[in-house]
């Protein structure tokens, strides 16, 4: 698979932000003052208010940094968000519970087909993640390098 990874794009092609607003579903690459695309996601299967522990379906809010990518995803391909953050490890551990992790950028299930992804897209489904589709993940990857910030608003 490693051959047909995209290739990141040229340094003024790049993204310097990413940002998704939960309640409209956009996931918004820009630099600058300029918005470079604009993708519909799908969020965690309950994804109104800020993730606070593991297995409650929401997806986090707040700031964040794309900080690894995973070529080897089970969701095609996957960028890594830095959630949990110091703060949220610190509310989870005051009600006992564990934060969560692995939240993620990715693309649909491996080995599913054009109508899943279609599904897919028409529904929060995810566990806590931002889902797109297999071609957008493709052209996330190659805009969005790691240590790139990433904003989440309700």
């Amino acid at each position: 698979m490693a051959a047909s990874l995209p290739v990141l794009a040229s340094a003024e092609q790049r993204a310097d932000l990413v940002e998704v607003r939960k309640a409209q579903r956009p996931l918004i690459l820009s630099c600058g003052c300029r918005v470079l695309r604009t993708y519909r996601t799908a969020l965690g299967f309950a994804p109104v208010g800020h993730k606070r522990q593991e297995g409650d379906g929401r997806t986090p809010e707040g700031r964040y940094v794309i900080d690894w990518r995973n070529p080897q995803s089970r969701f095609h391909l996957s960028l890594h968000v830095s959630y949990p953050a110091e703060t949220d490890i610190a509310v989870a551990r005051a009600a006992g519970v564990a934060p969560g992790g692995d939240i993620m950028i990715h693309g649909q299930p491996n080995g599913s087909g054009r109508l899943a992804a279609w599904w897919h897209q028409r529904r929060d489904w995810t566990a806590g993640c931002m889902a797109v589709t297999n071609a957008q993940i493709r052209e996330i990857w190659s805009l969005v390098p790691d240590g790139t910030p990433i904003v989440i608003r309700p």
